[in-house]
This record gives C-alpha cells, sequence and structure tokens, in this order.
C-alpha cells in the first residue's frame, strides 16, 4: 500500500509539472518586453494617468463623470464613484492594471 502511494503521489506530480521542466513563455503574441528606464517610465505613465482619471471625482466637491458602454449598446452611466469608474476603463498599461 505505502508503495502505491508513492507510485501515486509521484505521477500527479509529473502531471502537474509537464512533461519538461524547460522555460516557459509568459508573454503572449505580440507582446511586448520593456527593462530597466523604460520599464520605469511606463509604470509613471500608468500611475499618473490613473490618477488623473479619477481624482476630479474625489472629495466633497468631486464631479460626476459620465460613462458610455460600447459593449452593452452604448449604455450611458453617471457616477462619481473611482471605482465604478475604474472597473469601467479597459487598461494595457500592466503597472496601471496593478493599481485597479
Amino acid at each position: 500500500e505505502a508503495r502505491a502511494n508513492k507510485r501515486c503521489r509521484e505521477a500527479c506530480i509529473s502531471a502537474m509539472m509537464g512533461p519538461s521542466l524547460g522555460p516557459v513563455n509568459l508573454f503572449g503574441e505580440g507582446s511586448q518586453e520593456a527593462k530597466g528606464e523604460q520599464a520605469r517610465m511606463s509604470s509613471i505613465v500608468g500611475a499618473l494617468a490613473i490618477a488623473d482619471l479619477v481624482k476630479t471625482s474625489l472629495g466633497p466637491k468631486g464631479m460626476d463623470k459620465i460613462l458610455q458602454s460600447h459593449s452593452r449598446g452604448g449604455s450611458v452611466s453617471v457616477t462619481n464613484d473611482g471605482a465604478t469608474i475604474l472597473k469601467s476603463v479597459l487598461i494595457d498599461n500592466p503597472a496601471a492594471k496593478v493599481l485597479i
């Protein structure tokens, strides 16, 4: 019974690890890799864009935003909730996605 359990564990581990332990490509088709100063500036630009998007809706004098959806038949909604605004925006900057 102990041998059967050991074989079962080994089979489970090999199934989880796949056929080889070679490198795995994390980037999708058409993706870009940024390093060093370029990556840092991309992160800063993403953070500033998110801040600019919601800062006028914050505080007691926060303004409402009009959101128009392209996927739901062009429905229009009005909100001053920062979380709702951020959920409805499509973001492609990796650093900005982390902030949301």
